[in-house]
């Protein structure tokens, strides 16, 4: 799956989505002046700059794999500690963290229990992890209407729901698997609106994720069958749409 694409083409996909999300995670995770924190899977840094604000860019560190994301990142939040690396082998010393906030990523590690136990190895004891998944498994996150409109094209589509953590309990089991302590389970729930459908879909086309690689693969009497079903599932424009995350907070 692709996230080496333009910070931009992020930011329309899923930055309308992210960014409330963002607000809702570091309220639950506590963050407060004075702590030190890091943003894993900082894609174009909708956490990371919620965290700058906060608690300064030199209290802040963030990690994601796509260089594009972290040249992104560099430029939005100047000070801000930025490094180009996956969860699963964190380029950071133990113990460096008072909280570690991970957004939208867990369901995409190649391994999330080995990712969310060097998230713990990096925050001091007692430390705190707020992390986030859509509810994909629940037809609650904000692609839901497209992977089911995929679906009902083509039964062979995997879609999103049984990716790791996706499900109604199961970003707590993984927590608890890499030996996160005291973990609570939570959801929250962003809404955008669009004016057409057009504006929904146009996102879809830029080749971000899952989805994006999904619309790539399929010629133009694919994409164009697709955005009809899609069309056809969606409320008459101006709609909005309703999404809930799964979000777990947990203490190292």
């Amino acid at each position: 799956m692709s996230f080496h694409v333009a910070a931009e083409a992020y930011d329309r996909f899923m930055g309308r989505y992210s960014e409330p999300l963002a607000d809702r995670l570091l309220e639950r995770a506590g963050v407060r002046a004075g702590q030190r924190a890091l943003d894993v899977g900082c894609g174009p840094g909708a956490v990371t700059t919620r965290l700058a604000a906060v608690l300064g860019p030199d209290r802040v560190a963030a990690v994601d794999p796509s260089e594009p994301f972290v040249a992104a990142v560099r430029e939005r939040c100047p000070g801000v500690d930025v490094r180009l690396g996956a969860a699963e082998e964190l380029p950071h010393e133990p113990a460096a963290f008072d909280v570690v906030v991970a957004q939208l990523v867990v369901h995409f590690m190649n391994d999330p229990v080995r990712g969310l136990a060097e998230m713990r190895r990096v925050v001091r004891p007692d430390g705190v992890l707020a992390a986030s998944v859509w509810d994909f498994g629940g037809d609650r996150a904000p692609l839901s209407t497209f992977w089911r409109a995929a679906r009902e094209l083509d039964p062979e589509v995997a879609g999103e729901s049984s990716l790791p953590g996706a499900r109604e309990g199961q970003l707590a089991g993984l927590a608890a698997e890499a030996g996160w302590r005291d973990v609570r389970a939570v959801d929250a729930t962003v809404s955008v609106a669009y004016g057409s459908v057009e504006e929904w879909w146009e996102p879809y086309t830029f080749g971000v994720g899952p989805a994006g690689d999904l619309v790539a693969r399929l010629g133009g009497d694919g994409r164009a069958a697709l955005r009809r079903r899609c069309a056809e599932l969606l409320p008459e424009p101006p709609f909005t749409v309703t999404a809930t995350a799964w979000i777990v907070v947990a203490r190292g």
